[in-house]
């Protein structure tokens, strides 16, 4: 049996697992990013977890054919550098290198969100297939495309952000600086503003009494509570979102007309209440009219592991 380590730097945590040939996590390590530091200890608490990891699943580090880590930001995978990762306060940071110090094996580097596309792809939602994209519907929105099997980025992996593709002309703020972006309308935060936005102007509506009458209080699942519990004002809501959300996966269909696109994410987590809407009415809004051609809409399934897995199996790349 083959071993890969997997990281998926976070923020919030540096997570790694151990992951065999069969795509199965068999131990795991986590440590506390704690930000904000420098990247040079980040990069050693990288190697420690990855030690963690590895006692966890009962091998040594040296059992491991290769490293992968699945980092925020903007990536140059060629030579292992992130040019620039907001949350980490990263700058052309040499990341493989670093970790390389630490742990003598070869380094693949990746951004998360293109991670966890590929772990979906290989293990998850999309496993069986060449070509899938995967829509991360968190605080924003991330995803993946994976084509012929391998991780799309552009010329220099700068590409595929699936988040900022415009649907508004001239519409929502967004925060990399456009308006209209799919992340302004279909982010946990851009729903939370449609919400708050319909119980201003709705002041009967039930959704008041469930956040306790502190609109600071709504969060992505209000609106899609509020509609379960018989609330008008929240389906409206919905409804709103789910068009923009089918008007922006129909655009990705009609692009790519991949054999799986995959919904993840806080919101991906309300399921067929979200996307059984969504498949029937993209129907409408996309040319492929046979059944049998039509791109399955599904749930994501591995959930935060999805980005462990696609690191730990990135050196299938360089093959």
């Amino acid at each position: 049996m083959k071993y890969y380590a997997g990281v998926d730097l976070g923020g919030t945590n540096i997570a790694v697992g151990i992951v065999n040939e069969e795509y199965k996590i068999v131990g795991r390590g986590v440590l506390k990013t704690n930000m904000p530091r420098p990247a040079e200890e980040i990069a050693a608490d990288i190697g420690r977890a990855i030690e963690l990891a590895a006692k966890d699943a009962g091998i040594t580090v040296d059992e491991c054919e290769w490293v992968g880590i699945g980092t925020p930001g903007s990536v140059d995978k060629r030579i292992g550098l992130v040019e620039y990762a907001n949350n980490l306060a990263f700058y052309d940071v040499p990341l493989s290198e670093m970790v390389g110090k630490y742990v003598n094996k070869p380094i693949y580097l990746e951004n998360d969100a293109n991670a966890a596309a590929y772990g979906e792809a290989l293990a998850g939602a999309g496993r069986g297939v060449d070509n899938m994209i995967m829509l991360t519907l968190g605080t924003g929105v991330g995803g993946g495309i994976i084509i012929d099997g391998k991780i799309y980025g552009g010329f220099s992996n700068m590409g595929a952000e699936l988040g900022h593709m415009g649907i508004v002309h001239n519409g929502r703020q967004c925060t990399c600086g456009r308006k209209g972006c799919i992340e302004a309308y279909c982010s946990a935060t851009g729903l939370i503003n449609i919400t708050k936005e319909y119980m201003e102007a709705h002041p009967e509506s039930a959704m008041w009494e469930m956040v306790g009458g502190d609109i600071n209080k709504v969060n992505g699942r209000t609106s899609f509570d509020g509609m379960r519990k018989g609330d008008a004002v929240a389906k409206m809501v919905v409804d709103e979102y789910i068009e923009y959300f089918t008007y922006a996966v129909a655009n990705y269909l009609n692009i790519f007309q991949p054999n799986v696109l995959v919904v993840g994410g806080g919101v991906g987590k309300e399921g067929e209440n979200l996307l059984a809407p969504v498949r029937e009415a993209v129907v409408h809004q996309t040319y492929v009219k046979k059944e049998e051609n039509r791109t399955k809409i599904l749930p994501a399934e591995l959930g935060n592991d999805a980005g462990i897995i696609g690191a730990a199996m990135l050196g299938n790349m360089a093959m």
